[in-house]
């Protein structure tokens, strides 16, 4: 299955022609996702278990994958997972703080700039130990901030 689609210069002319008509935000509109359906939970639940890693970090960063195969995709043994998990905002903050305290600084770093990791958890970050997540934390912190 391709993402790909092919539009006829036909159909290009209508979609201008139509995008024309609605608000700036709405043009979203005309690119709809299919629904999610169980099948595609069922085949998200299917790929969580595949071998290969970056399959894995595909499913974890699916926005449609349920809570509790981000929390399983959260323990993986490879850290782009987690770490996927821990940047995808449809992860809960509970989830999202166990992830700042992962082995690896690339998932602290990806938790830290989830908007849902609570903002008492990105000061304490500030003084990890990596130098990446203190400064990322510190960033965070600093672009808080009102002007």
């Amino acid at each position: 299955m391709s993402c790909i689609r092919f539009n006829t210069s036909a159909q290009r002319a209508a979609m201008r022609h139509d995008a024309a008509a609605l608000a700036a935000g709405d043009q979203a509109i005309l690119h709809l996702s299919p629904p999610v359906t169980e099948s595609k939970i069922a085949r998200l639940r299917l790929l969580a278990e595949h071998g290969r890693p970056s399959i894995r970090q595909s499913v974890a960063s699916n926005r449609h994958a349920p809570h509790d195969l981000l929390v399983a995709l959260a323990g993986d043994r490879d850290a782009g997972v987690r770490g996927e998990v821990a940047k995808n905002e449809a992860t809960d903050a509970a989830l999202v703080a166990v992830l700042s305290h992962d082995r690896d600084a690339r998932v602290r770093c990806w938790a830290v700039l989830n908007p849902l990791l609570p903002d008492e958890r990105v000061r304490e970050l500030e003084s990890d130990p990596d130098a990446q997540v203190a400064r990322l934390a510190g960033w965070r912190i600093g672009a808080e901030q009102p002007a």
